[in-house]
């Protein structure tokens, strides 16, 4: 050991050594700051060689230190002492289960909580985009509350002492208390890791679950799963073998055990369990239903795709299929909740979806490669969706309670369409923002802003069924959805000048016959009753986790406290917090999270991969400053369950947050100048314009304080009006393209009455004299510019459809998305009229990729991409739902 007791090391005071190795030394220290003992780990000069490697490490660093878990050791701090490089992490008691596991097996009541805590620690890991890489026993202390992950991801900032491991990043563990000290050998490391990084392929998620199933199996049986008389021999049997079933060694073990720790080591990564929450609710589940000594029988496979459901195969789909009918036609057994994935039509963007009352057909609504909305119908018994054709323009479907008919709002009317073939037929006028169709034949809609209507079975005139109350400022009653009795249905009121924390927003219960609603609860979102229960989004405006809280449909009263059925789901950002989630009747729930972790790419005007921006994250809505030297974005921040809005130095790798809540921060734009951002937040209305600083310092500035939906586009190169989308807070509501004025009276004007709702993406020309668009008022959404300020000349810019134009530097080129999600380039000369060259297609978006932009020389592009890619994002099924919250 090489440091003296009393040595300093920045704020911290070295006490005693506690271990040191090949890797490092390990000292007990004083925090004199906090005045709290921690562990103080040196690293030898051989892991930081460059200024390049060691900010490589501080960022990755930086990333874990914000994992906050019982079960992850924590990493407070990392710093540099003239030479030295050190981490800073909590102090352990205990000893590792490596030191465990020299003495034989664990009981299965041990290996079954420490494999629960060991899941549960990963799965929050894996949430933010962290891969630990390294896990193995020795990387696991066991301590008195349970077990601690050591070393969490700091294995991919760090080279190992050879050079780069076999899986393309530095492999050895970095210890981290007394007993980990000793570097692990490469035999050693070997024995945990997944085939794919064997092969020298990027880990992800499922090879931490490889490991996962390594370490569970050794906890069982006290045996290594893969071993090997030399380096090769074990590598052979990673790739190749399978090991014993462990109740071939350990008879009294469950046999589901088996099944769950051979699912982990499957040899493809998607065969694996798709996330540790899998694998720690099939634990939980063994460990709930087993006694010691007790073999358990084996039971039916409950693969899922919960938080990775983009990895999903068609096996996945059939098995969604089989689980969805059987617990359609039978009651499924009591005990048993099933959850996987619903895949999509290819380059479908999904909108929402409604399953049927008997949760065996799921209707889909999305928009196509070609840019039109559209509904397609999906039988969970069959492999593929199916067209619904003249559902052109279709969005917000619902089913009749009987099954037959699926309607839906298209073209200003609510229509109705009898799956089984047929054409669509109108129902009455309507732009409606929610419908649901009761048991005795009632339609119930919603207009943007009003009361809700209700359609007669017999026909007739729609008549409204709720009253507006003035005295609570509500705008705005929506989404309705129907109780078991066909007479009574729950819907939200809102008051859309105000914030989502308006105390407007609420719950009620509805009767057809107009009688005064009855308040529920505070809610802003769409509910619906299922079970016994009313399902409900709580969270951020752009996502949150779906609830059940109990209900008493005869009392129609709430009781109980809310359970969370699904970690994760998003919103449809068209509508007002409406969640995407669909339930039938008998505990089938379909809802969408795909906003799960992407990152910020850099890539060439031919698509190609230049480099990427900071980790995986939950990005959205990237902007590139005018210098091209920034960006700043909208990133999900798990503290306030809000986005706020970042900046980031392009050149350095580092972002600052700019904002902090507490309402949803979101679609920034970049001054001319680059010194200010504007963005909408939503903390006093529905979305206001707001400016602040780029450093950081001074307060907001609020460029518009009136009711309504405001988000910006641009802002002029003159630095004399930012472009905003516009949706009022009463009335229609239809979105249009509003400009705001910096000088003068600054009183806001619209410029255009329509535009594409949700793009969120318009652009001036660098001259100031156009204005380029997205419109869907053809019948399909394209691209146009229009003069300004006067918007008198207008012209198509795309010609297949389009969306999301943004206008080069210079004003020589256009660049916008196009059919199938490719980048399309227009040559442009501007003037008094605009010449207009041919559309050329420059790259496809990688798969699920959103937002984009381009620097202003149009030769580098910003793509927020999902983390791993695909073309149309599955759905999470999950089948007999209150079975979960009745454990």
């Amino acid at each position: 050991m090489t440091l003296a007791s009393g040595t300093r090391l920045g704020p911290y005071e070295i006490q005693a050594p506690l271990g040191a190795g090949g890797m490092g030394e390990v000292y007990r220290a004083r925090d004199s700051r906090l005045d709290r003992t921690v562990a103080v780990k040196v690293l030898p000069a051989h892991l930081s060689p460059s200024a390049e490697v060691r900010q490589r490490f501080e960022r990755e660093a930086k990333t874990i230190s914000q994992l906050s878990h019982p079960h992850i050791c924590a990493l407070y701090d990392v710093g540099r002492e003239g030479e030295t490089e050190y981490l800073v992490m909590e102090l352990l008691e205990g000893e590792t289960l490596a030191a465990r596991l020299a003495n034989g097996a664990l009981p299965l009541e041990q290996t079954l909580r420490y494999g629960t805590e060991i899941a549960d620690a990963l799965d929050k890991a894996h949430r933010q985009g962290i891969v630990h890489r390294d896990l193995k026993p020795g990387n696991v202390m066991l301590t008195k509350t349970g077990v601690k992950l050591l070393d969490f991801g700091l294995a991919k900032a760090l080279p190992s002492p050879g050079g780069r491991g076999a899986g393309g990043e530095g492999v050895t563990s970095l210890p981290t208390q007394q007993g980990l000290t000793q570097e692990g050998t490469i035999l050693g490391t070997f024995q945990y890791m997944a085939p794919e990084q064997l092969e020298g392929r990027e880990a992800d998620a499922r090879s931490d679950i490889f490991a996962l199933g390594a370490v569970l199996y050794e906890m069982a049986t006290g045996k290594k799963a893969f071993s090997g008389s030399s380096q090769a021999s074990l590598i052979s049997a990673i790739m190749k073998e399978s090991p014993a079933p462990i109740s071939s060694l350990q008879p009294a073990a469950p046999q589901a055990l088996d099944r769950v720790v051979q699912t982990c080591l499957a040899k493809d990564p998607e065969d694996r369990w798709q996330s540790a929450a899998d694998v720690k609710r099939e634990l939980r589940w063994i460990g709930e239903g087993s006694s010691p000594g007790v073999p358990t029988p084996a039971v039916a496979n409950r693969r899922s795709a919960h938080l990775l459901p983009w990895v999903a195969l068609v096996a996945m789909t059939a098995l969604a299929a089989w689980l969805a009918l059987s617990g359609a036609r039978r009651p499924p057994r009591a005990e048993t909740t099933y959850r996987s994935a619903i895949l999509l039509p290819e380059k479908v963007h999904f909108a929402n979806a409604a399953i049927s009352p008997d949760g065996t057909r799921l209707v889909v609504a999305g928009q196509d490669s070609d840019g039109t909305d559209r509904l397609w119908l999906r039988r969970l018994d069959a492999f593929k969706s199916e067209l619904l054709p003249g559902t052109e323009h279709a969005a917000l479907p619902f089913w009749s309670a009987d099954g037959r008919y699926v309607a839906f709002f298209a073209d200003g009317k609510l229509k109705r369409i009898e799956p089984s073939g047929g054409p669509p037929i109108a129902l009455c006028d309507s732009d409606g923002v929610g419908g649901a169709w009761g048991s005795g034949g009632d339609v119930l809609f919603a207009e943007p802003s009003g009361p809700i209507y209700r359609l007669p079975s017999a026909g007739g005139k729609a008549l409204p069924v709720t009253k507006l109350d003035d005295g609570r400022h509500e705008t705005s009653h929506r989404y309705p959805s129907f109780l078991p009795d066909g007479k009574h249905f729950l819907f939200t009121a809102l008051n859309l000048a105000g914030s989502p924390q308006d105390e407007a927003n609420r719950l009620y219960v509805g009767s057809i016959d107009g009688a005064p609603a009855k308040p529920l609860m505070a809610l802003s979102t769409n509910a619906i009753y299922s079970e016994g229960y009313l399902l409900y989004k709580l969270g951020g405006l752009s996502s949150g986790s779906l609830m059940a809280q109990g209900f008493d449909p005869g009392r129609l009263e709430v009781r109980g406290e809310p359970m969370v059925v699904a970690d994760a789901i998003s919103s449809n950002l068209g509508y007002y917090d409406l969640a995407s989630f669909t339930a039938s009747s008998n505990g089938v729930i379909v809802y969408d999270s795909s906003f799960l972790s992407t990152r910020l790419q850099w890539l060439d005007r031919a698509g190609k991969l230049l480099s990427t921006f900071g980790e995986a994250g939950r990005y959205d809505f990237p902007r590139i400053a005018p210098d091209g030297k920034r960006i700043a974005f909208a990133m999900y921040d798990a503290g306030t369950n809000k986005n706020q809005i970042w900046v980031g130095d392009v050149a350095r790798g580092t972002q600052m947050r700019l904002t902090a809540g507490p309402g949803e921060n979101l679609t920034p734009i970049w001054s001319p100048d680059g010194e200010r951002v504007a963005f909408a937040s939503d903390g006093k209305h529905q979305d206001d314009l707001v400016v602040r600083g780029t450093s950081g310092a001074g307060a907001d500035e609020a460029l518009t304080d009136e009711p309504g939906q405001k988000v910006p586009f641009d802002w002029s190169r003159d630095g004399r009006y930012v472009l905003y989308f516009d949706r009022p807070a009463t009335g229609v509501r239809n979105p249009r393209l509003s400009v705001l004025p910096l000088f003068g009276d600054r009183k806001p004007f619209v410029f255009y009455p329509t535009t594409a709702d949700g793009q969120f993406v318009a652009s001036f020309s660098p001259d100031g004299r156009w204005v380029a668009f997205s419109n869907a008022e053809s019948g399909r959404t394209e691209v146009y510019a229009a003069s300004f300020p006067d918007a008198k000349r207008k012209v198509q810019i795309s010609v297949a459809g389009g969306d999301s134009p943004r206008w080069r530097s210079g004003g020589r080129e256009i660049i916008y998305l196009g059919p199938g999600r490719i980048l399309t380039a227009v040559a442009v000369e501007a003037g008094a009229d605009l010449k207009l060259g041919e559309p050329r297609p420059l790259f496809e978006l990688p798969g699920g990729a959103e937002r984009w932009d381009v620097t202003p020389d149009g030769q580098r592009f910003l793509v927020n991409a999902p983390v791993v890619e695909t073309n149309a994002v599955p759905l999470s099924l999950v089948v007999n739902w209150p079975a979960k919250l009745k454990k």
